[in-house]
């Protein structure tokens, strides 16, 4: 009966993550299709595979280069995304191991940040942007980022930070190591797993965050999400362009994801509740 169950939970994940990759699976093989083989219906799998969709996203029809755009996402992911560790770190150790009066309510506050709709806030965003001349700049969404993504990363790092034996931090003590090196030389490499988790949720977030680019940035500062739109348009056929698309503005979320896979189980693991 064991056995059976296990086979059985082992069939409904092998199947869950089936329909999870399907949709995917359908936006690559749509991506090699020309568009009017692409707005078939119903579609057709047997259809001629072409380039076209990608050439015409790297700019070889004549449109515009995407690596602009995707510097920018890198810079203002990877840039909010140390931030956001820098200063989530330091904050996560207060409160997990060398707690401050009150904790609780610090962490609910970093919670509550987050009950606002991000709408409600994009208004005053903006009009302070553009008094301070700050519209179209990277570094505005990098501020941003870090602000959306610091109690999300508060509270991830609370909870793997609460795992770590005390004994090993005040035998550090005992032997007389500042603080400092107790972060760096005793509590990071212990909570490297989470560290690495935390870090690829905010990155991921800053990645595919559309609408704050969409409207504060134009010309100089378009990210990668934004690029893609113009894709879209009330004219013509653009379905096999829009997946080529997407399949290459993914392709950097999936490859950290792949890299970062063994260390996020472990974070993942680390945090959970025994």
């Amino acid at each position: 009966m064991t056995a059976l169950r296990r086979n059985s939970t082992g069939l409904l994940a092998w199947l869950a993550g089936i329909v999870f990759f399907l949709p995917i699976a359908w936006m690559a093989l749509t991506s090699f299709h020309s568009e009017s083989d692409a707005a078939t219906n119903p579609p057709s799998f047997t259809a001629a595979l072409t380039l076209d969709g990608y050439r015409e996203f790297f700019g070889a029809g004549g449109g515009a280069s995407p690596w602009p755009a995707l510097i920018n996402s890198t810079v203002a992911s990877v840039a909010s995304t140390l931030l956001v560790l820098l200063l989530a770190f330091p904050a996560a150790y207060a409160l997990s191991i060398n707690r401050v009066r009150k904790w609780t309510d610090v962490l609910f506050f970093f919670l509550s940040t987050k009950m606002l709709p991000v709408v409600a806030g994009l208004l005053p965003i903006y009009l302070f942007a553009k008094n301070a001349g700050m519209l179209d700049n990277i570094w505005l969404l990098v501020v941003l980022y870090t602000s959306m993504n610091l109690p999300i990363a508060v509270w991830m790092m609370q909870s793997f930070l609460a795992e770590i034996p005390v004994a090993v931090i005040e035998a550090a003590k005992v032997d007389g190591a500042p603080l400092p090196t107790i972060l760096a030389r005793v509590v990071a490499p212990i909570s490297l797993p989470g560290i690495a988790a935390t870090a690829l949720i905010c990155f991921i977030f800053s990645w595919n965050e559309l609408l704050f680019a969409r409207v504060l940035t134009g010309v100089v500062a378009e990210t990668a999400p934004v690029f893609l739109t113009g894709f879209i348009t009330s004219q013509g056929l653009f379905l096999a362009k829009v997946c080529a698309a997407s399949l290459v503005v993914s392709l950097p979320v999936l490859a950290a994801g792949f890299a970062a896979q063994d260390k996020l189980v472990q974070g993942l693991s680390l945090g959970a509740v025994k």
